[in-house]
């Protein structure tokens, strides 16, 4: 009896497991420690932490944040339409038999009709939109200066959990001085929205049924 109630607690610890992810790992990093410049700290000045006189706020390093408009949308569709007709008629006689046995065959007519059509036609059509922000990290600088970034928000609402994840190549001359990009200029983009909790559940076939649609023949 104990072990039955140990399975039914792993069981439903799993099913409130965070949705998986094909983003790019880690999904944060630590920024690394600058290299001091000549001479000592001062009351204000400290070395570790200072800025160019002429360099702006926009992300370089790891461990540096950017935030990335989410303006996706995509449309597409697609129609196709064919049309096939064919016929064929034959037809067949006898007319003469001279000098031949069988003239009862005399006159005789034969004829052969046959015809097919074919008709089909499909179409199809998909519209997605996913608006949003979100503040993500640079977890690595390639050697021709591009980041890597990646980040995660989470949203609690009740018993709901929402994920809205992204990950992908930035060029440092498409961000804006306001430390901004649009995702359409985010390459190997990866966006995700998942959500975990009893709606998310709700939608997802029990085990049980799962393993009894895959074992039945009917």
């Amino acid at each position: 009896m104990r072990s039955l109630v140990v399975f039914f607690l792993v069981l439903s610890a799993g099913c409130a497991t965070v949705p998986p992810t094909n983003t790019h790992q880690p999904m944060t990093a630590r920024p690394s420690p600058r290299f001091e410049t000549a001479g000592g700290n001062g009351a204000i000045f400290q070395s570790g932490y200072s800025k160019p006189l002429f360099e702006d706020r926009r992300a370089r390093f790891v461990g540096d944040t950017i935030t990335i408009k989410i303006t996706e949308s995509t449309t597409a569709s697609a129609k196709n339409a064919s049309n096939l007709d064919k016929s064929n008629a034959q037809k067949a006689g006898v007319t003469a038999l001279n000098g031949l046995p069988g003239k009862s065959l005399l006159g005789l007519n034969l004829g052969a009709t046959s015809s097919t059509a074919f008709s089909g036609k499909g179409e199809a059509a998909n519209n997605n939109a996913f608006t949003g922000s979100i503040t993500v990290t640079v977890i690595d600088v390639m050697p021709n200066g591009n980041l890597l970034v990646s980040g995660e928000k989470q949203l609690a609402i009740g018993e709901e959990q929402e994920f809205v994840r992204l990950s992908g190549v930035v060029n440092p001359s498409f961000v804006d001085f306001s430390n901004t990009i649009d995702s359409s200029k985010v390459a190997d983009a990866r966006i995700e929205y998942k959500s975990a909790g009893q709606i998310n559940e709700g939608m997802i076939m029990g085990w049980m049924a799962r393993f009894f649609l895959n074992v039945l023949p009917f």
